[in-house]
């Protein structure tokens, strides 16, 4: 497990620059290269009496740097995946039963929807589907007895919701569950959810975390808690068996990209905030969300509940049409899925299926592009619209 390096107070910036660094050593690398061996010497002992590798899978040394790196950012001991769906699904099924029951958001990330029809339910284990907003209320009524999990994730992709993640905490605590929160959307500058309570955070890390939409990446942080280790150990033992483990390259990428996740969060959000305002003048578009926005009906929870805002931002045009025109007209707006990545991209969900929403409504995902340029160009776009 990893172990926090870095002495507390610190900024976001400097964790994320000096997270997993190890010891200055002179005329070694000033940042660690990857390590890309599959099998490592043994010698006369077995791997693990001394500490040393025999095998990349279950664990290696460029993993272990960028673990240690995410788990002082997420304050718990982390592991990393190869996707960000192969991190959720290894919580769940690292830790559900036949007959367990669990509970997940019904609007939240739709492939966690998919592995609840597809792989759960399959397993005879019981799938309670609660919109994120209900998520509080559910636990609030003491309805979460005899759960043995619940998945949040908060703010909720797409649609933007919060839900009270220490609220949430305090009744699965009660209830004798374990909760997991999908931290994608807010990073883990922007939110701690094992500060507030949560067993679990989980996040897709091909996001905002690497920024440059060229990784494929997820990670699960335990609390460092006495119940969380013991989860910790048994989600190690499924990664190890099950082989969903990264490769090094991509560790090595990640932790070189999160680096500058402090820098282009910012900027993000500052397009994000300008953005809100210029979609929300505009008759063209309506049911603007950005969590940020005072008139967001999120606002005043994820003021108290999220550390920072970021650069996702969800609204309705008119139509299909009205999407596709709004990207042609667009010099520097792509269509795309995924988010968190330095460009700014527009997603149409409806277009895939699985998400409850109209056929206009689009997901866009704030780049670090300078804002004026981003308005100016959005502004004239939106003017094709009528």
């Amino acid at each position: 497990m990893s172990t926090p390096d870095l002495p507390t107070g610190l900024g976001d910036g400097t964790r994320l620059v000096h997270g997993g660094d190890e010891p200055v050593v002179p005329g070694t690398p000033l940042r660690p290269s990857p390590v890309f061996a599959a099998p490592y010497h043994l010698g006369d002992e077995a791997p693990g009496w001394q500490g040393a590798d025999g095998y990349a899978r279950p664990d290696n040394p460029t993993l272990r740097v960028f673990e240690r790196a995410v788990g002082e950012l997420d304050g718990g001991d982390c592991l990393s995946f190869a996707t960000g769906m192969a991190a959720i699904s290894s919580a769940v099924l690292a830790l559900v039963r036949p007959g367990d029951r669990v509970v997940l958001p019904s609007d939240g990330y739709y492939a966690t929807r998919v592995l609840a029809r597809d792989e759960l339910e399959r397993l005879d284990v019981r799938v309670e589907l609660v919109p994120t907003l209900e998520i509080e209320d559910v636990a609030a009524r003491g309805d979460l007895e005899g759960a043995r999990m619940v998945l949040l994730e908060t703010p909720s992709n797409p649609q933007l919701d919060v839900c009270d993640i220490a609220a949430v905490a305090r009744a699965t605590q009660a209830a004798g569950a374990v909760l997991a929160v999908d931290n994608t959307t807010a990073s883990p500058i922007g939110q701690r959810p094992l500060a507030l309570g949560a067993d679990i955070t989980t996040g897709s890390d091909t996001k905002a975390l690497t920024g440059h939409s060229d990784v494929l990446l997820g990670h699960v942080s335990t609390a460092r808690t006495d119940r969380g280790r013991e989860l910790h150990t048994r989600i190690a033992a499924w990664r190890k068996t099950t082989g969903n483990t990264p490769g090094a390259f991509e560790a090595w990428l990640a932790h070189r990209s999160m680096g500058t996740l402090d820098l282009r969060l910012a900027r993000q959000a500052a397009n994000a905030a300008a953005l809100t305002e210029l979609f929300a003048a505009h008759p063209a578009v309506s049911g603007v969300r950005w969590p940020w926005r005072p008139q967001d009906p999120s606002y005043a929870l994820a003021q108290r509940q999220m550390l920072r805002p970021n650069g996702v931002v969800s609204a309705e045009l008119a139509d299909e049409d009205a999407a596709r025109r709004l990207v042609r007209a667009s010099r520097f707006v792509v269509a795309a899925t995924s988010f968190g990545g330095i460009h700014t991209t527009v997603d149409r969900r409806a277009q895939w299926g699985g998400d409850a929403v109209p056929a206009g409504f689009v997901r866009f995902s704030c780049g670090i592009e300078d804002t004026a340029d981003l308005i100016a160009d959005l502004t004239q776009a939106l003017g094709t619209l009528g």
